[in-house]
């Protein structure tokens, strides 16, 4: 999923969670998925709008 390079060990859990949850539910909203994710992983503000840009280029690939 994507090519961005992924830092710090919550962000990489939540991209990967990310990724299991699309493939489970591939009509999931992207928001709904990030604003779970950074509740689960306590993501910063800054690594929930960096999950936004990966999942939306990783759909645009």
């Amino acid at each position: 999923m994507g090519t961005l390079q992924v830092q710090g060990e919550k962000l990489r859990k939540a991209v990967q969670w990310v990724s299991d949850e699309k493939k489970k539910n591939p009509g999931i909203s992207d928001i709904s998925l990030v604003d779970q994710a950074a509740v689960q992983f306590d993501l910063t503000p800054e690594d929930s709008e960096f999950l936004a840009r990966f999942i939306k280029s990783s759909r645009e690939e």
